[in-house]
């Protein structure tokens, strides 16, 4: 199924790339998230007339993407979880966990889709995660995992 991209995606295309993907990508995740359209004549002439807002658009995400960028690259988190006498989780920190955190950290909300830990982290200990802010902007930080008080 051919679509027209309306923003920079990472490892897709950019602003207004006509490209061939699955009929369910397109459908449930391209056209819904509002982020393609169809690739008919009329969409392809539209997208060109609003190219430069487009483009206007995605200099402003990117530019908020840069400040938190900024305001998080390299530093570290803490985040307290249950575990046992062997340092391993019970369960693990997700990404979910991570937004969490982020939001009260430095208030601004990070969708749990754009954060990707490099290891899975199911023990006590630093963990490098790759917060994925804008197609073309990452930072990395750090989640020190600390073993949460006991209630006697």
């Amino acid at each position: 199924m051919k679509v027209i991209l309306l923003e920079n995606l990472r490892n897709v295309g950019a602003i207004g790339d006509i490209i061939d993907v699955k009929r369910g990508y397109a459908k449930n995740f391209l056209i819904s998230q509002k982020k393609a359209l169809f690739a008919s004549k009329q969409n392809i002439s539209e997208v060109e007339k609003i190219k430069k807002d487009l483009n206007k658009k995605d200099l402003e995400k990117k530019k908020q993407a840069k400040s938190i960028q900024e305001k998080v690259q390299h530093k570290e988190f803490k985040i307290n979880k249950r575990c046992n006498e062997a340092k391993e989780l019970y369960g693990s920190v997700t990404p979910t966990d991570i937004s969490k955190i982020l939001i009260d950290e430095i208030n601004y909300e990070i969708n749990p889709s754009q954060i990707q830990p490099l290891n899975e982290i199911k023990s006590i200990g630093v963990f490098k995660v790759l917060l994925n802010l804008h197609s073309e902007v990452q930072a990395k930080i750090s989640i020190k995992v600390t073993p949460e008080e006991t209630i006697k």
